[in-house]
C-alpha cells in the first residue's frame, strides 16, 4: 500500500477546515495571521497558500490591505448554493435511471435511518443517511467534478457553523418527507418528475425560505 504525504499547503488546509467546522474561526474579525503561522509552526507562505485555496472555495475573503476573515452566508448566498446544488442533484437523478427494486428499497431504508437519527437527536447519524440518500444518485451519475462540487457547497452550508451540530427536528422531517415523495414518484418510473420535485422543492429556495431563515438567521440573533 502506497502512502501518499501530504504537502504542508494541505496539512495547512486541513487545519484550517476543522477549524472553521468546529467554530474556532468565526466571521466576527479578521484572523491574525502571525499568530495563526506561529501556533501552527509554519512560515507565511504555506499558511497564504492554504487560504487562497479556501477563498477560491468561498469560505474566506482575502481583502487587499485589510486581511483575511472568515465569510459569513447571507440569504443571497443561500440561494445561489441551493439553486446550484439542485441543478446538479436533479441532473444526477435523470441519469440515475432505471432504479430496480433493491435500489429504491436502499433509498426507503436510507430515509428509515434518518427518521430514526431525528427521533434520537443524533445529529450526526442524520447527517450521515441524509448525504447517503443524496450521493446514491450523485455516485450513480458518475462525475467526479459534480460531486466534489455538490459536497464542497454542502460544507458551505453546514459544515463550518455549529448550528448543525443539533436536530432541527420540523425541518429535517420536512425534508425526509420530501425524500419519500421523490422516491414514490421514481418507484412510478417518472424520473422527470422526481427530479423537478428535487430541485424545486427539496433544494427550492422559496419552499425552505421559512426554515433557511429560523435556522441561519434568527438563531443567530
Amino acid at each position: 500500500m502506497a502512502i501518499v504525504a501530504k504537502s504542508l499547503r494541505e496539512q495547512v488546509y486541513d487545519h484550517l477546515k476543522a477549524e472553521l467546522k468546529s467554530g474556532a474561526l468565526t466571521s466576527s474579525a479578521f484572523l491574525d495571521l502571525n499568530r495563526l503561522a506561529a501556533e501552527l509552526g509554519v512560515s507565511r507562505t504555506p499558511l497564504r497558500d492554504a487560504l487562497i485555496q479556501l477563498e477560491a472555495e468561498e469560505f474566506v475573503t482575502i481583502s487587499p490591505r485589510r486581511g483575511v476573515s472568515v465569510r459569513a452566508l447571507d440569504a443571497t448566498d443561500i440561494k445561489e448554493i441551493y439553486q446550484l446544488v439542485g441543478a446538479l442533484e436533479a441532473s444526477a437523478v435523470l441519469a440515475s435511471a432505471p432504479l430496480g427494486p433493491g435500489d429504491l428499497a436502499r433509498l426507503r431504508e436510507l430515509d428509515r435511518l434518518a427518521t430514526a437519527a431525528v427521533e434520537a437527536g443524533d445529529w450526526h447519524a442524520y447527517y450521515a443517511h441524509n448525504y447517503a440518500f443524496h450521493d446514491f444518485f450523485l455516485e450513480r451519475q458518475g462525475n467526479r467534478r459534480i460531486t466534489a462540487l455538490v459536497h464542497l457547497k454542502k460544507q458551505q452550508l453546514y459544515d463550518w457553523s455549529r448550528k448543525f451540530e443539533r436536530i432541527h427536528t420540523s425541518w429535517e422531517n420536512s425534508g425526509l418527507r420530501e425524500h419519500e415523495e421523490m422516491v414514490d414518484l421514481l418507484e412510478k418510473g417518472r424520473f422527470e418528475d422526481a427530479a423537478a420535485y428535487l430541485r424545486d422543492v427539496h433544494w427550492g429556495f422559496k419552499v425552505q425560505e421559512a426554515f433557511v431563515n429560523q435556522v441561519y438567521f434568527q438563531e443567530r440573533a
